[in-house]
């Protein structure tokens, strides 16, 4: 057993193609068959069920990558302890965040972590919570920002701020001569919301209960729906911006393009508000802790927050 044949085993999981999986290594596809064979034979059980048209992983190949992805990992290590005092600071980093947290959080990452690390671009990836999960694992990511709770075995998580929700409404909406809204309110409203699969429109949902009762007896009733789906926060903004209806944002979004206050109004939720609690993750096995400090330190230092307060005078004199 090798070292080459367990790296060739994952890829092969991961690409589930056998063509595919040899031009990530850098090999021949029958270098790789052979290779992969070879282990099988060695092991004494198939890793993968073969047909023309798919590739498998058996349950027992399953339980034997996942083991072989944390001996690579152990390797990483292994070379850092072997260059004792090597840079981990000049070498790019490879960071994924959902989609409702990268566009807002990266434009004041960057230029913190530049200053910190200048010889360590990032690699960036937005994606869906479950796909960043999967990369994180197979280590086609070092890190992910995500919304907490995060679990998953062998990651570590580090929470890095809070995160309020606030509304957002059409200008001239008659709740924007409140100065907090409930939820109870909005319950009355056509709500806009992330279509299913994004975490951020299950926070929503579970941390306003009447928004749930309201949907479930408008559906009960036969009645049209109360919530209206988008496919990402940004074109949300703009159907509110158009009148179409009211949402809820994380305030970092709320904030992150401005409109005149006659066309969109930002307001608070009354207390007890909602929000959210924006984390870093990655796996422990991770080789380049100096990097994951570096990049913690310097989301903790953007202060998404408070600039967006400063910058939405409507929110800043309600709070």
């Amino acid at each position: 057993m090798t070292l080459t044949e367990l790296r060739y085993v994952v890829t092969l999981a991961r690409e589930r193609h056998f063509g595919r999986a040899a031009e990530r290594c850098h090999v021949s596809q029958p270098t790789l068959s052979v290779a992969v064979k070879k282990l099988e034979d060695e092991l004494g059980v198939p890793l993968f069920e073969r047909s023309k048209s798919s590739i498998r992983v058996t349950e027992t190949g399953q339980r034997i990558i996942e083991q072989a992805q944390r001996v690579l990992d152990q390797v990483n290590v292994i070379r850092d302890i072997a260059q004792d005092g090597k840079n981990q600071l000049n070498s790019p980093l490879k960071v994924g965040a959902i989609y409702t947290i990268g566009p807002y959080l990266f434009p004041h990452l960057l230029p913190e972590l530049r200053r910190a690390a200048p010889e360590m671009p990032l690699f960036i990836e937005e994606n869906y919570t479950a796909n960043l999960r999967q990369k994180l694992r197979q280590s086609e990511l070092d890190a992910i920002i995500i919304a907490l709770p995060f679990e998953e075995p062998e990651v570590v998580t580090m929470p890095l701020y809070d995160e309020p929700f606030v509304v957002l409404l059409p200008g001239g909406h008659p709740l924007t001569r409140e100065t907090q809204i409930t939820a109870d309110q909005l319950a009355r409203e056509q709500l806009l919301l992330l279509g299913p699969g994004h975490c951020f429109r299950d926070q929503v949902l579970e941390s306003c209960p009447p928004l749930v009762e309201a949907i479930t007896k408008r559906v009960d009733q036969g009645s049209p729906s109360l919530v209206t789906e988008g496919s990402s926060l940004e074109t949300i903004r703009h159907m509110v911006a158009s009148g179409l209806g009211v949402t809820v944002l994380p305030m970092s979004a709320a904030t992150a393009m401005q409109y005149p206050e006659e066309i969109l109004a930002v307001r608070p939720f009354a207390p007890p508000v909602p929000f959210r609690t924006v984390a870093l993750a990655w796996r422990v096995t991770f080789p380049r802790p100096k990097a994951i400090d570096v990049l913690s330190l310097a989301a903790s230092q953007c202060r998404v927050i408070e600039k967006a307060k400063t910058e939405t005078p409507a929110v800043a004199a309600a709070s």
